[in-house]
């Protein structure tokens, strides 16, 4: 299962230099409003340690990670819901994310222009937030109003549910907040997927800082990352054990595209399973309280349609076992029905009928 984020934020805020960061991929980076046009998709193996020791026990021909696509989209600016800038073309590839992830300047580089002319995070932030609610005030006012002419002539208890569930984000958006802070049921997250608003997807926001103010400790809530786009590059340019010794130097635990990584499977409620064998060993990702059998449907479908049962073993478990059939004379392979929910780091053998 691979997921998808959007790169987005004013012009010049340093998403094309981080995009290319992330995903190795060149794209045209140019210090002028809407260089980046239509959005550049880069396909990036999500670090995982576990896979590399697990291989080595189980002799796996194969490593293969799950992945993240990044969409790296085009600046936004004020009265982009009105067709300002790129308008709504920027806000249409917007919908089609799973997750947004919103860069706000805070570095500072005389040659490169501000779109407002001053360095101003919080204000920076208001204002694509605000591009956001306008874009999906437009959504639901349509919508309200076709769903209110329908209750005129109909008695039907889900179009009068619905209706009452948008009026409810209609106005929590004209008060100037996000629809993902509002707390709601899945019936009710179910309603309005089709609508797929923007402010109801989760987001994240990343601090561009200077090199110099990487280590500084700040404060920023738990929906803010603090990054140096310019580091993540330097990164990016070195051979995997370089960037290690360089990480070290600056005195840093993990690189940005970790942070990012692991910030975002945490505001989708994604974990990662495991399948280890001669053939591979291979990452799977599904959704944080997943039974065994969707688990095992990520695989295949026919896995989830014939579904028996899971034999299931922590990845610890079984690296400090030396290898499968050792875990399974200590008896650490436990053999897990319908109703298992699946854990972050389990290791799993599905067994079904076809």
């Amino acid at each position: 299962m691979s997921f998808s984020v959007g790169i987005v934020g004013l012009p010049n805020v340093g998403k094309s230099t981080l995009f290319k960061a992330l995903t190795k991929k060149q794209v045209d980076i140019a210090n002028y409003p809407f260089c980046t046009i239509d959005p550049n998709v880069g396909i990036v193996a999500v670090p995982d340690k576990r896979l590399e020791k697990l291989a080595k026990i189980e002799n796996s021909e194969k490593i293969v990670p799950t992945t993240i696509e990044f969409y790296d989209i085009a600046g936004l600016v004020k009265g982009a819901h009105e067709g300002e800038g790129l308008g709504n073309k920027f806000l249409s590839h917007i919908r089609k994310v799973d997750a947004i992830l919103e860069i706000v300047r805070e570095f500072s580089d005389k040659n490169i222009i501000h779109v407002h002319s001053e360095i101003n995070p919080k204000n920076d932030t208001e204002v694509v937030n605000l591009e956001l609610i306008f874009a999906d005030l437009s959504t639901l006012n349509k919508r309200v109003e076709d769903l209110d002419g329908q209750t005129k002539s109909s008695h039907d208890k889900k179009i009068a549910q619905a209706l009452d569930l948008f009026k409810r984000i209609q106005k929590n958006l004209e008060e100037g907040r996000l629809a993902n802070e509002m707390s709601l049921s899945d019936e009710e997250k179910n309603l309005v997927k089709p609508l797929n608003l923007l402010t109801i997807k989760p987001i994240l926001y990343v601090l561009n800082v200077d090199e110099n103010k990487i280590k500084e400790k700040k404060d920023l809530g738990e929906n803010f990352l603090k990054i140096s786009a310019k580091i993540e590059a330097e990164l990016a340019e070195l051979p995997a054990e370089e960037a290690k010794i360089y990480l070290q130097e600056l005195g840093l635990e993990e690189s940005g595209l970790d942070k990012i990584i692991k910030a975002c499977y945490q505001k989708l409620n994604l974990i990662t399973f495991i399948t280890a064998g001669p053939m591979e060993s291979k990452a799977w990702t599904c959704e944080k309280g997943a039974r065994a059998p969707q688990a095992a449907g990520k695989i295949h479908t026919d896995f989830e349609k014939g579904f028996i049962c899971a034999e299931i073993i922590n990845w610890q478990d079984l690296l400090e076992s030396g290898s499968y059939s050792a875990a399974k004379d200590k008896g650490l392979i436990r053999i897990e029905g319908k109703e298992y929910v699946v854990r972050d780091g389990d290791v799993a053998h599905f067994r079904f009928n076809l």
